[in-house]
């Protein structure tokens, strides 16, 4: 089985190698990027499975990257940044990064979040189709479709959200608190559990714009439930 493909942007030498070292030594392939120039390229011309991602790049902001990287790929990025900020974390998050790590880091750590989020963007992977109303997951190939009108639209989600809608499909109605949300998506993470907040306002803003609005409803206090309110 080929291993999977790790890109690194980070424009200090050092730490690169370091990722590198450590990525390699765990049995993933790399390729690093010094600017986010030469990522953008990367990601066109080699469709990596991850990419670990530093805030602080000579050409053009990490957040800004993200941005861009998310209006083409739902490639899983991991956020590396000397900003230990829960803004900045939260932000990054909110534009749709899978985990966030903080500068002075152990390697071993960034490596163990890799492994980490990529087992999540994998870990559906089965024959099985899961369908609710005019949603439909493909666990296979990690696509979520709606149907408007007869037309299949694709949603643009992260790995995070994808096993969002997964978890909300498989139980529709049901009032998750924010704590097993957290556990059953992001189980490796240390995030908060306000962040998961961020996700579903992504996951419910893509699902409307897929012409299925109104399927997440807040339940004050707890958490989230997967019914559409009434009238929409």
């Amino acid at each position: 089985m080929i291993s999977s493909l790790v890109l690194v942007v980070e424009d200090d030498a050092e730490i690169a190698l370091l990722l590198e070292r450590y990525l390699v030594r765990s049995g993933y392939r790399t390729v690093k990027a010094s600017t986010g120039q030469t990522a953008l390229v990367h990601l066109q011309m080699l469709r990596p499975d991850l990419v670990v991602l530093d805030v602080g790049l000579p050409d053009i902001d990490g957040f800004d990257l993200l941005a861009k990287i998310r209006a083409e790929s739902p490639v899983p990025v991991i956020f590396v940044s000397a900003m230990d900020d829960d803004t900045d974390k939260l932000l990054g998050l909110k534009l749709g990064a899978d985990d966030y790590v903080t500068k002075p880091f152990n390697p071993q750590e960034v490596v163990a979040r890799v492994g980490a989020v990529l087992k999540r963007t994998k870990g559906t992977a089965g024959s099985e189709v899961i369908r609710h109303e005019q949603i439909e997951v493909h666990l296979d190939s990690y696509i979520a479709m709606t149907t408007n009108d007869n037309r299949r639209v694709e949603l643009p989600l992260t790995a995070t959200e994808f096993r969002l809608l997964v978890c909300f499909i498989r139980s529709p109605f049901k009032t998750f608190e924010r704590a097993s949300l957290l556990d059953a998506c992001m189980p490796e993470s240390e995030a908060l559990d306000r962040t998961v907040d961020t996700h579903v306002a992504n996951l419910r803003r893509k699902l409307s714009d897929g012409g299925q609005g109104g399927y997440i409803t807040t339940v004050r206090g707890i958490g989230y439930r997967f019914a559409r309110s009434p009238g929409v």
